[in-house]
């Protein structure tokens, strides 16, 4: 199924960058920082009899990879950085680890296309390359092992619909979908000029595509993969791919879909988008949806889901910057901002943080260009993002735990509890002082602050100031 948010994304950035030339990334290559790395290897060849070889496996494979129902996720767009490049993200890591994320996931890095091109990362020209402007593969490689070394895992952002029109593919006419007249062609249904769909009733293409995941894997290693537009893709590609990067030895690799199916957890995933809890979420917070409307949709995506799979919940992307504008914007301020993310994070979901969200930028970002961010900007919403990722990872009664509702006309309120842990959230989307009409199951009951560490019993009132929120322990 075709994404339409994807679809009018891509609309906007065509009708703001057709004139715009491909290389507008951050210029400068880096160096190699502190870990001294060894020697590139070769790239994946053929022997003589045409028989291919897997790459050998680079360094030591990361251990520390985190279980599903753990994952704080932080998506990094190169683009905001300054530098922008390789050497600006590893001088971010020690900022992005004390937010208290365990897993990044790397926006595209590879060389993007020329022709026809609007300057878009995810017009890929070499599967197997590394975008210059970035950098080099040992620099790469360096950013790896060094958030390795910090206890956070890497993915990369994987795009398996199309190409650039001057990827080296190209030649290989079969691998691509054509027109009655034997025309290679951009994407059905979409308006994706600057790519060229790729065809998977070709066998030797599904086998490059794979073979190219798998030297991500073992040549920079790499923990998984977000993939991009999955919905597009057909299922059986994705059980063959994903089966056979998990049968690499000595890794255990992450899988996200860019996608809505179900299915996608059954062909192997851990974790498919939230489009309609983010969708919701603005919908609360404009007004324009009640409080509840956050219950029905969480409990609409949790049962599209085989009981293993679990949404990835964020209250901004890279998408969503570039077409909706800044948190700031969307959530009515900081304030609104942050009761946003309480629901992402706190609600049957593992959270995602998009880079510049947790400093407050107040601009939209344009993901095709350099718009470099003040990382220094708003340490009180830094210091509020940190409060509420370190209270999530305390607590499994947030990940795992069973949900009750307590439905309200004006403020979102739910319980979670797993065994003696028992946590009960309260946030006001609303630019209102709140009077909040205490459940009768919940007076005369104590808790305790999880942020101020404070108590608090309640009675048969509460009042919650504008854009409030009250994250709350059993005592």
């Amino acid at each position: 199924m075709v994404s339409m948010k994807k679809i009018n994304l891509k609309t906007k950035m065509n009708s703001l960058l057709i004139i715009m030339l491909a290389g507008l990334f951050g210029t400068g290559c880096s160096k190699s920082h502190n870990t001294p790395i060894p020697t590139t290897p070769p790239p994946i060849t053929t022997d003589t009899t045409g028989t291919y070889k897997d790459p050998a496996q680079y360094g030591t494979p990361y251990t520390g990879v985190p279980v599903t129902k753990d994952i704080i996720m932080y998506e990094v767009n190169m683009q905001t950085y300054t530098p922008a490049n390789f050497q600006g993200v590893i001088s971010r890591l020690d900022s992005i680890k004390a937010l208290g994320i365990n897993v990044i996931w790397l926006m595209p890095t590879y060389p993007i296309g020329v022709l026809k091109a609007v300057g878009s990362p995810y017009a890929v020209k070499d599967y197997n390359g590394v975008n210059a402007n970035f950098g080099t593969l040992t620099d790469l490689r360096n950013l790896v092992a060094l958030a390795h070394s910090r206890n956070m895992a890497v993915i990369f952002d994987w795009v398996a619909d199309h190409t650039s029109w001057d990827n080296a593919w190209i030649a290989n006419k079969s691998w691509y979908k054509q027109d009655g007249s034997g025309n290679i062609i951009s994407p059905p249904n979409t308006n994706f000029t600057d790519v060229a769909a790729l065809n998977y009733n070709s066998t030797a293409m599904r086998t490059a595509m794979i073979r190219a995941m798998k030297y991500w894997v073992l040549t920079a290693n790499m923990d998984g993969f977000r993939c991009d537009y999955a919905d597009a893709i057909p299922d059986d590609f994705w059980t063959q791919a994903i089966d056979t990067l998990n049968n690499i030895k000595n890794h255990k690799l992450i899988f996200l879909a860019e996608g809505t199916n179900g299915s996608e957890i059954t062909d192997g995933f851990q974790m498919g988008y939230a489009f309609s809890f983010y969708s919701t979420i603005k919908g609360v917070f404009a007004g324009t949806q009640s409080p509840s409307s956050i219950f029905t949709t969480n409990n609409a995506e949790i049962a599209s889901l085989p009981s293993h799979g679990i949404k990835l919940r964020y209250i901004t992307n890279h998408d969503d910057a570039s077409s909706d504008g800044s948190t700031i914007t969307e959530y009515n301020g900081k304030q609104g901002a942050l009761a946003a993310f309480v629901i992402a994070a706190y609600l049957d979901g593992v959270p995602l943080i998009y880079d510049s969200q947790e400093v407050g930028y107040p601009n939209a970002i344009n993901f095709f260009t350099n718009v470099p961010v003040d990382y220094t900007a708003n340490p009180d919403m830094v210091a509020a993002y940190k409060q509420i990722i370190a209270f999530r990872s305390a607590h499994e009664a947030i990940k795992t735990g069973t949900l009750a509702v307590y439905n309200d006309a004006n403020i979102i309120a739910f319980e979670k509890t797993s065994g003696t842990d028992d946590v009960l959230v309260l946030i006001n989307a609303t630019n209102n002082t709140v009077n909040y009409s205490v459940p009768a199951a919940l007076q005369n009951t104590t808790w305790i602050n999880g942020f101020t560490n404070a108590n608090i019993t309640f009675s048969n009132q509460l009042t919650i100031q504008p854009y409030g929120y009250i994250v709350l322990k059993k005592n």
